[in-house]
């Protein structure tokens, strides 16, 4: 592949456009962006090259879902979580591995990674069985990564208690239809999933606490930067590339808008100071969240690079900078949204899709500011985090 995925993006950024409505109406992306994508080689971009993948710096990655998410926030937010499912399968089971991608390297991965379901030991693996919410981009995935606790003989969750990463083929699970009806980011079509009593065998399940914390890289042997770099820093950036993203599509909507639009007073927008500055200082939000969410990274990829330990309150700080990005955002759309006048709200105007698309954005667990920026406080005058802090830092 010759091309980046984000050139790629660019030769095929009017049909993205062009299919948000019908993404909407489907409740999903349509075949034939998927297809497009597929070609773009976006769900390549932190592969292993060993399966045909780009091993791309995570900061290029970040810039190409911004660049989805701004011509269409579904097909962003469905780039930004299936790509980053491939860097995980690089550190798992090298049988699992030629299993996925062994004939179709360009084969897209699923989650969700909450442990809503049990998996019990079995001989040569476990039993599973749970309901999942919001896997998004779904229907065009063929593998999956579902978290789980593990549980005794009688399926009752062990305490205290392990998170599982259970890796399972299509034939395994069941996505529920109609299961994604809601207000922002319908096109990604993040339905439930829903798995009965499978057989997983052991080489398909990772710690999901190890990956976490890095146990899982060390003991596959990751020796590239990229496959050394935290999850908590690779794991959150494609979905808040995705919003950071959305609110810049949302700002060059709003641009469009207003150049040539009269006020209620009759006065163009073009002439008036107060509409000019919100702009002005939305536009200088959404800039400052770019900014920081990619020196973020950099930084974060230098000290792996270096030899060095992203110790947890470099972690959290990460986590604290990676989520304020988010809210800067779309507080920042907010602004604009604001001041955009009534026919924004129309809904064959695409303005009003990015407002939805982001805030729906901000619901994702990813993006609640508690714990992270509470451990960051914490770490940073010298304390302790407590366990219940340390979730997904």
């Amino acid at each position: 592949m010759t091309t980046r995925p984000i050139d790629a993006l660019a030769d095929i950024a009017d049909q993205i456009r062009d299919q948000a409505e019908e993404a909407e109406r489907l409740g999903q992306l349509p075949t034939e962006t998927a297809k497009k994508l597929k070609s773009a080689g976006v769900m390549k971009m932190l592969a292993p090259a060993n399966y045909g993948g780009l091993e791309t710096h995570p900061r290029e990655f970040a810039e190409t879902v911004m660049k989805a998410a701004s011509l269409d926030g579904a097909t962003g937010w469905v780039c930004g979580i299936v790509g980053v499912h491939p860097w995980q399968m690089a550190f798992a089971d090298p049988k699992v591995q030629e299993e996925v991608w062994g004939e179709d390297d360009n084969t897209w991965i699923a989650s969700p990674y909450a442990p809503t379901g049990v998996a019990t030991p079995v001989d040569g693996g476990y039993r599973f069985s749970g309901r999942w919410q919001f896997s998004s981009g779904t229907d065009h995935c063929d593998w999956i990564f579902l978290g789980a606790l593990l549980g005794d003989e009688n399926g009752v969750p062990q305490m205290p208690p392990t998170m599982l990463h259970m890796i399972l083929p299509r034939s395994d699970y069941t996505i529920v239809e109609d299961s994604w009806n809601v207000v922002g980011l319908k096109g990604t079509g993040s339905k439930d999933i829903v798995v009965k009593d499978a057989f997983v065998p052991s080489y398909r399940v990772m710690n999901g606490d190890h990956v976490i914390d890095g146990t899982a890289q060390a003991e596959a042997g990751m020796t590239k930067t990229l496959f050394k770099m935290p999850w908590s820093s690779m794991f959150p950036l494609g979905i808040t590339s995705a919003v950071v993203g959305l609110a810049e599509g949302a700002l060059a909507c709003h641009l469009d808008y207003q150049r040539d639009r009269i006020g209620a007073q009759g006065q163009a927008i073009k002439d008036d100071p107060y509409t000019l500055f919100a702009i002005g200082e939305a536009a200088a939000d959404i800039n400052a969240a770019r900014q920081e969410l990619l020196a973020n990274i950099d930084e974060i990829w230098d000290l792996v690079d270096a030899g060095k330990e992203v110790d947890f309150e470099r972690r959290a700080a990460g986590r604290r900078t990676q989520i304020r990005a988010a809210w800067r955002a779309v507080m920042a759309v907010d602004q604009i949204f604001a001041r955009s006048g009534g026919n924004a709200l129309r809904m064959d105007k695409p303005l009003q899709r990015f407002w939805r698309d982001a805030h729906a954005g901000l619901n994702h667990a990813i993006h609640v500011p508690s714990t992270p920026w509470h451990a960051s406080a914490l770490t940073s005058m010298g304390f302790d985090a407590p366990d219940q802090l340390r979730a997904m830092i």
